[in-house]
């Protein structure tokens, strides 16, 4: 029996596109960075790195002390100094990124219905931003992260999406089985891997993530208005010490 669901942020609660995002974000932090006297390329670059090292991560130490070795690594230790930059772009310029939303749907009803019928919930956001952004994001959508009993953010993750092991990571913070969980996501590469890891899975497709074309149709999936409808016909969950 489900007795936990884990939700992705990006295209999934907050329903926009993932190059739309990237797009809007760039020039937002290109435009708080630069005046500072970096290049724009070779941050941008230095970004993507940083992100790749996240993903690649063996769980040997936390995503964020990952991020900013190689951040560093290529634009000098002195590039430190901009973490309590990105920490005050975060939680300032960033808002504006919301832009990008092609609604701006309120989801705290359906996390408080989930919540009020016995429902674990967990924010199953790939964990490459900080804290800061991922409470900003959901704040987008009329969330916040005490609506979840687990959020994870680059600062308390070690490992990322599409790796089996972010999904086993959670399942052992929250000691609970894979089989009690259902992991709802939009994309086939990132979210439908928790499938690996013993979770069942739901592909959202209103602004669903197939670069590579991939049939759909091995995955429960529908609009979120269906994932909805889906949610509502499950029975109260019966969590353990309940």
């Amino acid at each position: 029996m489900l007795t936990t669901i884990l939700f992705d942020l990006d295209g999934t609660l907050a329903p926009f596109m993932q190059d739309d995002f990237i797009r809007v974000y760039f020039r937002a932090l290109l435009g708080r960075l630069v005046p500072l006297g970096y290049d724009g390329a070779r941050l941008q670059d230095a970004l993507w790195k940083g992100v790749a090292d996240i993903t690649a991560n063996d769980g040997a130490s936390c995503n964020r002390d990952v991020f900013w070795r190689r951040f560093c690594r290529e634009l000098g230790e002195e590039a430190r100094s901009l973490e309590p930059v990105l920490q005050d772009f975060y939680t300032g310029e960033f808002d504006q990124v919301r832009q990008v939303l092609r609604e701006a749907p309120d989801r705290r009803p359906l996390l408080e219905g989930l919540r009020a019928r016995g429902y674990g919930l967990v924010l199953a956001t790939n964990p490459i931003f900080p804290r800061a952004a991922v409470e900003t994001r959901l704040g987008w959508v009329g969330l916040a992260a005490s609506d979840f009993d687990w959020v994870t953010t680059y600062e308390n993750s070690r490992f990322s999406k599409p790796s089996p092991a972010y999904y086993r990571d959670i399942l052992a913070r929250l000691e609970v089985p894979g089989e009690s969980c259902l992991m709802v996501g939009n994309s086939l590469s990132e979210d439908m891997t928790a499938a690996q890891a013993g979770i069942s899975v739901y592909l959202v497709t209103d602004c669903i993530e197939n670069p590579g074309a991939l049939p759909i149709d091995a995955y429960p999936h529908g609009s979120f208005c269906q994932l909805e409808a889906y949610l509502a016909s499950l029975p109260e969950a019966k969590r353990a010490g309940t």
